[in-house]
């Protein structure tokens, strides 16, 4: 066995290999990110299964003509999604559809840009807003994350009140 000496004549430390530079495959399967019981998991099923999003339809027109729309159903599960975390500003989302595993699930790795995520909050803030009441007051009767704390257009609120003054 060979030793490595430092010029002071003690014996140098040796170090695993690592090179941040190596190509990483790594398959993911989207839908196995969202956790079953987690609020992701209700969030993105009740969205494809129990809420009507057809209600953001008469806002697109480009049924013959234009370029394809980003699905208000997956923008819903990304803002709702958002918001539940506190995150309000459309920049941090994208960003959050860029880099965190659980928006890009919602997303199914969609990354809409910023101004899309704006446009869609500033053109469907009122059924968002609802919608996103909805969601939380059926998370509540199934007992998920009956005391987190949530965000709507900014403002702060513990679940709980927000569903009493509805």
């Amino acid at each position: 066995m060979a030793f490595l000496f430092a010029p002071s004549g003690l014996a140098m430390p040796r170090f695993k290999p690592y090179d941040t530079r190596q190509n990483l495959l790594l398959p993911i399967n989207l839908a196995e990110q969202l956790v079953p019981g987690s609020f992701e998991y209700t969030l993105n099923y009740l969205v494809d299964h129990e809420i009507d999003t057809s209600i953001f339809h008469d806002h697109y027109h480009n049924d013959e003509t234009g370029r394809l729309a980003y699905d208000p159903a997956m923008q819903l599960k990304v803002v709702l999604f958002a918001y539940s975390r506190g995150i309000t500003s459309s920049r941090r989302i994208e960003k959050a559809c860029r880099e965190n595993v659980v928006f890009m699930a919602l997303s199914a790795d969609s990354q809409p840009h910023f101004t899309t995520i704006a446009d869609f909050i500033s053109r469907m803030h009122k059924p968002v807003g609802q919608l996103f009441i909805q969601v939380l007051m059926i998370c509540d009767q199934l007992g998920l994350n009956c005391k987190d704390i949530f965000a709507i257009d900014g403002r702060k609120s513990v679940i709980d009140p927000v569903m009493q003054d509805t």
